[in-house]
């Protein structure tokens, strides 16, 4: 799926081998900004140990827990079959606006339609914006439609959550869609074209076929609230946000599927109310230093190790790779690795490069890895001999 801190690539890039090294000889695996889930999911599925994972938005709660809450595998076919015929039964008696042509008034027709939609969430939100009408009336009946018994329902709704991110009509994450202008339209048309319902058929296969080796808990938590409880012998998980703007700015869409309701939106992005978007203190330049080093003196107090990966760059929230291993050093042993990773640019795309006004939607960086250890006592020497 599409994530603005994603370290999918990172996990072939060195951070696998490093997860792989150092977790089995760990209580616990706790990671404080789950996102996406890649790396909770990569050493539940491995290593035989409990994961947490926290996050502050509920879709990524969603997204750890279909992993790492269960030890058994899944019979997707059988799922989706009975979640799709449930579906299908809400969508039947929907009449859906006609495609005679796709210009701007036909995406103005799409708006005018989807906002009347009041009883469905997603339709009335984001219909004609981020997903076409039939895209999101059959996120909302799929979403209705969730099986009821749990691990399903969870896996089921963190497979609706991947394909919404993948089929949402905008630059890279959900901060602002495609518009039907000249350039744009072709776009916007090629995302509403991609089917829900086969992208979500394919993520329950693939989630399905992945499950934890000891069930873990994923919960939404502020990290450094979470790190509170934290044990001697766990190994911290730390990537945390690197954007000035605050991550739920760009996950407003995911979190609404999520939670089964946005309230009023406003604006181009479709916003939901600022009391809906949580904020996070490592999104304020002002504040995003003082909360790291508050953080990492409350796992050093714990006795935990930890690994934290950051842009080596200094990120437009203040903090910088060559500042955190700073604060790092005054509380732990640090070792450091540095490899090569993709970013993302908040959504630019590569196609409007083409324009002359865009920039790529990922681009190479060099990330920091910080391996902390917590820091030997030294011994302290006794030095005996006669008076003279």
């Amino acid at each position: 799926m599409k994530y603005m801190g994603s370290k999918r690539w990172m996990l072939k890039n060195g951070l696998g081998h490093l997860l792989d090294e150092l977790a089995p000889k760990s209580r616990r695996f706790v990671d404080l900004f789950a996102g996406s889930g890649v790396v909770s999911s990569h050493v539940a599925s491995r290593v035989p140990i409990p994961v947490m994972a926290f996050d502050l938005q509920e879709f990524s709660a969603v997204l750890a827990r279909a992993v790492i809450g269960r030890r058994e595998q899944l019979d997707a076919s059988k799922i989706w079959q009975a979640w799709l015929d449930r579906a299908n039964k809400i969508v039947e008696r929907i009449k859906l606006p006609v495609n005679v042509k796709f210009t701007k008034a036909y995406v103005q027709r799409c708006r005018e339609w989807s906002e009347s939609r009041i009883s469905q969430q997603v339709t009335r939100a984001y219909g004609g914006h981020y997903f076409s009408p039939e895209q999101a009336v059959w996120i909302d009946a799929l979403r209705k439609a969730l099986p009821r018994r749990e691990p399903n329902r969870t896996v089921a709704l963190a497979a609706l959550i991947r394909a919404a991110s993948q089929c949402a009509a905008a630059p890279g994450h959900t901060a602002q869609p495609f518009q039907p202008t000249r350039t744009a339209k072709k776009f916007l048309r090629e995302a509403w074209e991609r089917s829900v319902t086969q992208r979500t058929e394919e993520a329950l296969g693939e989630l399905s076929q992945i499950s934890a080796l000891c069930v873990g808990r994923a919960s939404v938590t502020d990290a450094n609230m979470a790190a509170k409880k934290l044990r001697k012998g766990d190994l911290v998980f730390i990537d945390p946000p690197y954007s000035g703007v605050h991550y739920s700015r760009f996950y407003h869409v995911l979190e609404t599927i999520a939670r089964g309701n946005s309230g009023p939106v406003t604006g181009v992005g479709r916003y939901p109310d600022v009391s809906r978007r949580p904020r996070s203190r490592y999104s304020v330049k002002s504040e995003s230093v003082d909360a790291f080093r508050k953080l990492l003196k409350i796992i050093a107090e714990k006795k935990a190790s930890a690994i934290v990966t950051f842009p080596a760059h200094e990120c437009s929230n203040g903090l910088s790779g060559k500042e955190i291993k700073k604060i790092a050093k005054q509380l732990f042993s640090v070792r450091t690795k540095t490899v090569k990773s993709k970013f993302s640019t908040l959504g630019g795309t590569q196609r409007s490069e083409g324009e002359g006004n865009g920039r790529a939607a990922r681009q190479q960086a060099k990330e920091l890895i910080l391996i902390l250890s917590p820091k030997k006592k030294a011994r302290s020497s006794h030095i005996t001999g006669r008076s003279q």
